[in-house]
């Protein structure tokens, strides 16, 4: 079996790619880790946040209750008692 190539009519579906580059940061000779990380924290902004996270949305809370109170109305199924073993 191998790779087949879709035709005309198939639906491909491929991850989208993002443009965003990882940023580089200069660091200084001798620097040490230790400020090297304060220093990025204090320049990182909530504007950066945002380029990285994604706002999704969620399911709404009516539906969700909604559900609970579904699965909660159905009859409890009866649970056989444990046997035990004879050792």
């Amino acid at each position: 079996m191998g790779w087949k190539k879709p035709s005309a009519g198939e639906d491909t579906t491929m991850a989208t790619r993002r443009k965003d580059q990882v940023p580089t940061f200069p660091v200084k000779k001798g620097e040490s880790l230790k400020s090297i990380y304060a220093r990025i924290r204090r320049e990182f902004t909530a504007a950066d946040l945002a380029k990285y996270a994604e706002i999704e949305e969620g399911i709404p809370l009516e539906q969700v209750i909604a559900e609970l109170e579904a699965i909660q109305a159905e009859p409890a199924k009866k649970r056989k008692p444990k046997t035990k073993k004879k050792a």
